[in-house]
């Protein structure tokens, strides 16, 4: 009887001992999101990392590697963002002077309001995800 039991506990030793882990189940993603990572794909890069947060919520290591890339990801996104609006904006200053019909000026104006607006809210993003990084 104790070598059934002895044999039983073996037996279900390396039965779990053969299953993967949390992580290793994790890594042909993870390595997927670091590859879409580099080739500047940031909107999949982060789509990426929220699918590997819902699959495999207990792997600790390559979420925390996942973290890094996302914050590194999104503020790559919120950089180029801020510099599209930048430009628009700078484009649109150029304009308003330009403008003879008043409503057009007007209009012109507006947009001026909300670019601005939307500048300095990513710029506020940018902070925050730099102040983030030097937490961690």
């Amino acid at each position: 009887m104790n070598k059934y039991i002895w044999l039983i506990g073996c037996c279900m030793f390396f039965a779990s001992s053969c299953t993967k882990t949390e992580d290793e189940k994790a890594a042909q993603l993870l390595s997927q999101i670091r590859v879409l990572y580099e080739q500047k794909e940031y909107r999949q890069t982060l789509d990426s990392i929220t699918s590997l947060r819902n699959r495999f919520p207990n792997a600790l290591q390559s979420r925390k590697e996942a973290l890094a890339i996302w914050q590194n990801a999104s503020l790559k996104q919120a950089q180029a963002d801020v510099a599209k609006t930048d430009s628009a904006l700078q484009a649109t200053l150029m304009e308003i002077p330009k403008v003879r019909d008043r409503y057009k000026a007007n209009m012109m104006r507006v947009r001026r309001d909300s670019l601005q607006a939307r500048y300095e809210a990513m710029c506020g993003v940018v902070r925050m995800i730099h102040m983030r990084q030097k937490q961690n």
